[in-house]
């Protein structure tokens, strides 16, 4: 697709703390539309109701993403996004979500829900409709940011792009879930992983992309933390503190989240971001780090489990979407169903 080798040098798991220079490897068409096919067969060879969709009531998957609590996560794993050159110059250039971070949470949430809680139809439409849209993605960075320097071409539907924007979103969902939950034991957490594979290749990532198990995925995110392939520039700075500010939203987040949101950055993303973390942030994320799980606890399960898990249990049960739940939609996914 590109006829010189990208100039951003991208982190080969396989290879401790080196980088190398790789040409970009695009996911093509036919490469998604065959992990496709390959869930569809296994779902169908396994019994599954295609109401059930890709992982089912008694997945790992369901059962951590169906917590309200994940979205504590979402500052840090969408900074963690942008501290990707690529991801940062694509959003500035085809798209104005940052400055209303809660299009871009939405967009997210909207995709995720519909591979996670939606019928097989839905998640295979969601994840033909994320290649369609990561396929016109593409483009020149602007200026030199960490690895990558300026004029080599990025392009959003690329596998260690990502791999990466997947990793901020699988890792940060146990941190938070842990947070508001406890500790997950270690046979949960490769569960867990085994089924997220899976949910990668909805994304076009192959198996063999992917390192080999959850500690194996640990270290791949601490190594991509301390290498050149991430780096935060003036405007994925700029972006960075709108998100953070609820910039476009009623909603503002409070303090104690901006201090979580900071305490869960990686020490040089933090400072990269000019994240506040003084005293009186480390004070409130101790105090949230107290209050949290029992507070978390207690919620009613109209308000801890989130919309698309609850349209899930109702399409399950044959039973129509309620108010409740189309207004909890609203919330998650910026809409009153799952596409």
């Amino acid at each position: 697709m590109f006829g010189n080798t990208i100039v951003c040098r991208l982190m080969d798991p396989a290879v401790s703390s080196e980088t190398v220079r790789l040409r970009p490897q695009p996911v093509l068409r036919a490469d998604s539309e065959a992990l496709l096919h390959a869930i569809e067969r296994g779902c169908m060879e396994r019994g599954l109701d295609r109401r059930a969709g890709v992982f089912g009531p008694d997945s790992m998957c369901w059962r951590v993403h169906c917590e309200a609590g994940l979205f504590l996560g979402a500052g840090r794993a969408a900074l963690l996004q942008l501290a990707h050159p690529w991801v940062a110059q694509a959003i500035q250039d085809h798209s104005q979500v940052m400055d209303r971070p809660i299009v871009r949470f939405h967009n997210t949430f909207r995709v995720v829900y519909a591979m996670i809680f939606g019928s097989l139809d839905q998640a295979l439409r969601a994840a033909r409709n994320l290649h369609g849209l990561h396929m016109r993605i593409t483009g020149e960075m602007r200026e030199d940011v960490a690895g990558c320097q300026r004029g080599s071409q990025y392009q959003a539907n690329e596998i260690a792009a990502l791999k990466w924007v997947y990793a901020t979103l699988m890792e940060t969902a146990v941190l938070a879930y842990v947070t508001v939950l406890g500790p997950m034991s270690a046979a949960d957490r490769e569960a867990y992983y085994a089924e997220t594979k899976t949910l990668a290749a909805l994304f076009g990532l192959p198996a063999e992309a992917l390192p080999a198990d959850w500690n194996a995925f640990e270290a791949y995110c601490r190594e991509m933390e301390v290498s050149d392939v991430l780096g935060v520039s003036e405007r994925a700075r700029a972006m960075g503190q709108n998100l953070l500010a609820g910039a476009g939203s009623r909603v503002k987040p409070p303090h104690w989240y901006r201090a979580l949101t900071a305490a869960w950055m990686p020490e040089r993303l933090r400072l990269a971001f000019r994240l506040p973390f003084a005293d009186e942030e480390l004070y409130a994320v101790e105090r949230a780090r107290q209050i949290l799980p029992g507070v978390y606890r207690r919620l009613p399960r109209v308000v801890r489990y989130v919309g698309p898990w609850h349209e899930a249990q109702a399409r399950l049960a044959g039973r129509g979407v309620g108010f409740v739940t189309r207004a909890s939609n609203r919330f998650w996914i910026g809409q009153e169903k799952l596409p």
